[in-house]
């Protein structure tokens, strides 16, 4: 979702010729082969099947196989997105070979050093030589850090970017006749370790879901790793579980949703534009404006703390605006930047 709007950005352009690597992380065609053809994005130029693992294990593969593929291609620059291992790995790689690091959506902190994420943001921005930034807190966070101002750019948010190219297409999904018969739902997320794969943080998060979908039917695209864990857990009735969905689905689900329940930070991102009450399933938030101006509104992990955050949401509602830059052309800006750093006579 946010490497597919830069490319569309670039396509054709004869000074700026991407050249795709998928790393491999996420390899269920679900999670990953489905998004590139409801997004649009072209075959990768290289595909290293890193596959999964530990989180060492995986950035080490990850690490292992870029760096041949950065030797014989040579790039003026290696272009990274996000937070995930690839993020870190890939960019450990090209700065050991001293080639120019640019990082997208860079400067999201959480300040909780537990989050896998997080380390991997600290990280990644430690090493880079250009910072694109979604949203204001990234740019306060990178100057503290020490970055200098003029290496940052504020872009706006390519996940919108993609939102708002894919939305009328989505809209047309035949997803809810075919997996959500309720005319008003709920929709949940949930993949973070903590709070699946710790059994008491889990429980009481099911134990508020069920409390919540006795007055909201709540659907649940589960992810691989969750389902497991969900196997040995008794869920409560009007919770439906389903497979992972493609990009467009879960945009039109999303879309329609009367609540979403998520511990994931582009979601947080994608409700604030779609005006979709949001509680997010974590004490903290790497994107503070979800909440500052979104629809977004942090409800730990606790029962009873989900159930407080539900019960505000049900009676206040929410008014969130979206934020600046958020308007679909963060693609354009990334073009505009790396035009500038790479030509910077024009041309």
């Amino acid at each position: 979702m946010k490497v597919a709007p830069v490319f569309a950005a670039l396509k054709g352009d004869p000074d700026l010729q991407p050249l795709l690597v998928h790393t491999g992380q996420h390899y269920d065609y679900a999670m990953s082969g489905k998004f590139f053809e409801d997004l649009g994005l072209p075959e990768p130029a290289y595909h290293l099947e890193a596959g999964s693992g530990s989180h060492a294990q995986q950035t080490a593969e990850i690490l292992k196989r870029i760096e041949p593929v950065l030797v014989a291609e040579q790039p003026a620059a290696l272009i990274v997105v996000g937070d995930v291992n690839s993020t870190v790995a890939c960019a450990l790689a090209a700065a050991k070979l001293g080639i120019f690091v640019i990082h997208i959506e860079a400067g999201l902190r959480s300040f909780d050093r537990t989050m896998p994420e997080e380390i991997n943001r600290l990280a990644t921005d430690a090493i880079s030589d250009l910072f694109m930034v979604t949203e204001e807190s990234g740019r306060r966070n990178l100057i503290r850090e020490g970055a200098a101002p003029e290496r940052i750019h504020m872009v706006g948010n390519l996940m919108i970017d993609s939102l708002r190219s894919h939305l009328e297409q989505a809209l047309r999904s035949d997803v809810r006749q075919r997996l959500v018969p309720d005319a008003r739902y709920g929709l949940v997320t949930l993949h973070r370790p903590a709070n699946v794969d710790n059994a008491e943080q889990l429980a009481g998060i099911l134990s508020a879901l069920g409390e919540i979908a006795a007055e909201l039917p709540l659907y649940w695209p589960v992810h691989p790793r969750t389902r497991k864990t969900l196997s040995n857990s008794s869920l409560p009735a009007n919770i439906h579980l389903l497979e992972p969905l493609g990009y467009l689905d879960f945009l039109c689900l999303e879309a329609g949703a009367a609540l979403v329940l998520t511990d994931s930070g582009g979601v947080q991102e994608e409700t604030t534009v779609l005006g979709v009450p949001c509680l997010t399933l974590r004490d903290n938030t790497e994107r503070p404006v979800t909440i500052d101006e979104g629809t977004n509104r942090l409800a730990g992990t606790s029962r009873e703390s989900i159930l407080r955050a539900w019960t505000e949401t049900r009676s206040t509602g929410v008014a969130g605006r979206i934020p600046d830059y958020w308007d679909g052309k963060a693609g354009e800006r990334v073009k505009s930047v790396l035009l500038a750093t790479f030509l910077p006579g024009g041309r």
